[in-house]
């Protein structure tokens, strides 16, 4: 191996291992967030029972890699034990003799393991298509991303499905050499994140067209009607490899696929619901739809910047990105898109990687739950990919400001440590000021329960707690010894007054009051806002 490939080995492991500290130390660290305990108490029960009844409105795939890290220290589970599919997770944790540390760290380790693995593939796809400095620069706005390192270090769906597709992308970009290979693998990437989370679907229609396309241009100087054939081949490979890898994953978790929907399955009308009927899905898959459609038919509350509101706004995940991304790979984006549409041996790219992006987020923008920009995590995926090739925009300082861009963004990385949830650019304020602008799992989503317990011991012995927390955390299993003051007379609620920073941006009545008659004097994990009563 030459020197530069060893230095360029070097950058990789270096990059990839600062990664994998920042999402070790974020997992080692925080608690359990809103979703998490619903994944690991289905991942418990996929083992035990091999049966599909709890989260059954998502594929099984996620929990199944979140599974593996259960089965490897074998944590107690009580199978007498009825519940919804959050008290499931809970019981597990809390109730079960299980130590809740433990289980949460086993849970999100594979799920950290794959993001890393997704990062080689942010680096090949970016070398493949303007060198290794330019995969040098996309690895590193991923290694860096704030948004990545903290969804990649939970027992969440979000990392692996934005990884699974961005791997399904770059094979169909190679397969326009190799269509034999890499063909069914791209179909395999594909079904893996259709069969992780349904809200992926949009993007399949568009790679069986990019997979036609790469078919096509790999036939080289044949006859019309031969190319023809070979790209509807070419799609139909990959449709029938990830239709068979959503069967697998339901298989691999019953081989009977018994399924009895314990809740409601509504019912789908007009053109949803005649998509639904007519998907190749198990009906496992299909109710699950079913049931995330009815979720985007209830009144969810946003917030964004100080607004409160009931229902979407169509430009909130823009907004949320515009916070929320590093302003250097705002930038660096920006350069990306533009090297992939004006750069002429790039633009054959730019459909895979533009296309795809841009029918996600459409897709996401109209959905119901402005919730956080998790539900776009795949564009600083993607766009990682597509900023490393603005290297190649033909000027000579190009080199010198996309490195001073990366060093931005690696500072502002570190700087945030190990607060990455919070996080928020310069140009607002930083992760201390993310709660004035933005809710739930963009700041808050029950993080740091640990951190808060830790706080008042070292800060506040003895002193009365009054707590109001959003999260699936037991305060009372970190040594939290805490009433809600909205149950009691406002008079009686002296001393500390602890409060979730999502329970403040929605604060109205009681909880408003009670916090207007108090003062601030300490913050936890930029996440909790302690008051004085």
């Amino acid at each position: 191996m030459s020197r530069r490939r060893w230095v360029v080995a070097l950058l990789v492991v270096l990059l990839l291992g600062q990664m994998a500290g920042a999402m070790v130390t974020t997992a080692v660290q925080q608690t359990p967030t809103v979703d998490e305990p619903v994944y690991v108490g289905a991942a418990a029960v996929y083992l035990h029972e091999h049966s599909l009844r709890v989260n059954p409105e998502h594929p099984p795939l996620g929990k199944l890699v979140i599974a593996t890290g259960l089965a490897a220290d074998g944590p107690r589970f009580d199978g007498a034990y009825q519940g919804t599919q959050q008290r499931i997770g809970q019981h597990l944790l809390y109730a079960s003799g299980n130590d809740p540390w433990r289980v949460m760290l086993r849970a999100r380790l594979p799920v950290i393991v794959l993001t890393l693995l997704f990062g080689l593939v942010v680096f090949a796809f970016a070398r493949d298509l303007a060198g290794r400095a330019a995969g040098l620069v996309a690895l590193a706005l991923y290694a860096f991303s704030p948004d990545v390192i903290a969804h990649g270090s939970l027992a969440t769906l979000d990392a692996p499905a934005a990884g699974f597709l961005l791997t399904s992308v770059w094979l169909l970009w190679r397969a326009r050499l190799r269509p034999r290979r890499c063909l069914p693998l791209a179909g395999a990437a594909l079904g893996a994140a259709l069969a992780t989370k349904a809200a992926t679907l949009p993007a399949a229609p568009v790679l069986a067209v990019l997979a036609a396309v790469s078919a096509w241009h790999a036939c080289g100087a044949v006859p019309r009607r031969e190319r023809l054939l070979r790209a509807a081949a070419g799609a139909g490979v990959v449709a029938v490899t990830a239709v068979a890898v959503v069967w697998a994953a339901y298989l691999v978790v019953d081989p009977r696929l018994r399924w009895a929907p314990q809740e409601h399955v509504p019912v789908v009308h007009g053109l949803r619901g005649l998509v639904i009927r007519l998907l190749p899905f198990p009906q496992a898959y299909r109710d699950g739809l079913r049931m995330q459609f009815a979720f985007e038919n209830q009144p969810w509350q946003g917030f964004l910047f100080g607004r409160l509101y009931t229902g979407s706004l169509w430009y909130y995940l823009p907004a949320a990105l515009l916070v929320k991304t590093p302003l250097g790979a705002l930038a660096l984006w920006a350069a990306g898109a533009l090297a992939l549409t004006a750069r002429r041996r790039l633009r054959p790219a730019a459909p895979y990687l533009l296309v795809p992006t841009g029918v996600l987020l459409a897709a996401a923008m109209t959905g119901s739950r402005d919730l956080g920009t998790r539900y776009a995590l795949f564009v600083p995926v993607f766009l990682a990919v597509a900023a490393g090739c603005a290297l190649t925009l033909g000027r000579r300082w190009a080199p010198a400001v996309t490195a001073v861009l990366v060093l931005w963004v690696a500072v502002g990385s570190l700087r945030t440590f190990p607060y990455y949830l919070p996080y928020s650019n310069e140009a607002f304020g930083g992760p201390a000021a993310t709660h004035l602008r933005l809710h739930d799992s963009n700041v808050d989503w029950g993080q740091d329960l640990g951190r808060l317990a830790d706080r008042l011991r070292e800060r506040y012995p003895g002193e009365r707690v009054w707590l109001v927390y959003k999260g699936s955390g037991l305060p009372s299993a970190y040594g939290i010894h805490a009433e809600d003051p909205r149950r009691v007379p406002a008079g009686q609620v002296h001393g500390l007054l602890a409060v979730s920073d999502s329970a403040l941006a929605k604060a109205r009545g009681r909880l408003a009051d009670l916090v207007a008659g108090s003062r601030p004097i300490d913050e936890v994990g930029h996440s909790i806002t302690l008051f004085r009563r």
